[in-house]
């Protein structure tokens, strides 16, 4: 049985759902994938789906391998972001987290990454822009970081008309000191300052966009998403001009922003 949300609620465009625990949120939206994704599996012949990489995305990745009933063989993966100057096959790459929490599992028809050492950056950001226009997205998942960004749009840079899908950006320190926070690089001065990442009108283009944003130390980035203004100093606050968004909250990601609406258990 698909667990039931705690809340449903709507700010501007965008539909919020609130649900008991990260692994209830994380089903849920994983359920919700693979309907989108059999839809264009039946209406195309394949699907294409955009992937964050992070740790709030685990228990959503967890779901889509438990999927039993996709062909993972008529399935494009693009991975959203990546750091640039790692080492291929470094453990803290992007396209190495999805491998271990998703491709190895399901073997897609094509898992394209974007690479994070080669030709120049330029090359490299029309090489991948150009995919991204031949095989538009079917979903984009994806999460919201302590700052408020989407993909690696950080504030104040983020731009929400950006001309462009993919670019090279630097790395905010906030953003920087989560991956520390969140065990993938051991010290701040070890992680990457700059990254390739897709743009905000790139994440918007896809028929169906689904945000999963677990865990406490979202709370403000989730509380500045909805009720402050929208704007580029909190990058994912665009996301309420989105109606084929959907935004996904555990009870901790929700605590600030419905304190009276939400009881934890």
């Amino acid at each position: 049985m698909i667990p039931q949300p705690v809340l449903d609620v709507k700010f501007d465009n965008l539909q919020v759902s609130i649900y008991k625990s990260n692994q209830e949120m994380g089903l849920v939206a994983a359920y919700l994938a693979s309907e989108a994704i059999n839809q264009a599996l039946h209406e195309k012949g394949v699907a294409n789906v955009i992937l964050a990489a992070a740790n709030s995305q685990l228990t959503f990745l967890e779901g889509l391998r438990a999927v039993s009933d996709i062909d993972w063989s008529k399935v494009n993966f693009f991975h959203m972001d990546e750091y640039i100057g790692l080492e291929p096959g470094h453990s803290a790459s992007f396209s190495q987290f999805l491998r271990r929490n998703l491709m190895d599992y399901i073997h897609p028809r094509a898992f394209f990454t974007i690479p994070s050492q080669g030709k120049d950056l330029d090359s490299i950001c029309k090489d991948y822009e150009q995919l991204l226009h031949s095989y538009p997205a079917d979903v984009c998942a994806m999460g919201i970081g302590e700052n408020g960004h989407v993909a690696f749009n950080d504030p104040p840079y983020a731009d929400f008309d950006d001309p462009v899908w993919v670019k090279a950006v630097q790395i905010d320190d906030i953003s920087r000191m989560q991956q520390v926070n969140e065990g993938h690089f051991p010290s701040m001065d070890m992680v990457p300052k700059h990254a390739i990442t897709l743009t905000i009108p790139a994440l918007l283009a896809a028929r169906k966009i689904l945000v999963m944003v677990p865990e406490s130390r979202k709370a403000d980035a989730v509380y500045r998403s909805l009720f402050g203004p929208i704007v580029p100093s909190c990058p994912a606050s665009i996301l309420r001009k989105a109606p084929h968004a959907r935004l996904f909250l555990d009870q901790d990601s929700a605590a600030k922003s419905f304190p009276g609406n939400i009881q934890k258990k």
